[in-house]
């Protein structure tokens, strides 16, 4: 496995199945996309069907990468959260009970 939070994040290491109740308000967005995107299509001529499709999955792959990006980053933070309260040992003060 060459990166283990990328293959995580894709889904091929599921510790547990889980799901998410969407909002009311997420819902509602997500209809007005899908309404207005099959509305522009219906409208569109087939050149322009064909750049507006183009441009809705290039914005889908420009998305999943940043949410990728995101998604290893916190991973990231949390292991430097995880090694300076374990391993770490620099304060920005002098331990005066410790012996010199």
């Amino acid at each position: 496995m060459a990166n283990f939070i990328e293959e995580f994040f894709y889904g091929n290491i599921e510790p547990q199945a889980r799901s998410r109740k969407q909002s009311k308000a997420v819902q509602k967005q997500m209809e007005i996309l899908m309404t207005n995107e099959d509305l522009l299509t219906a409208a569109l001529t087939d050149d322009n069907k064909k750049m507006f499709l183009d441009y809705v999955n290039a914005w889908g792959v420009v998305n999943g990468e940043s949410i990728l990006d995101s998604f290893i980053m916190g991973f990231r933070l949390g292991a430097k959260f995880t090694y300076d309260t374990f391993i770490g040992t620099d304060t920005p003060f002098e331990d005066l009970l410790k012996e010199r």
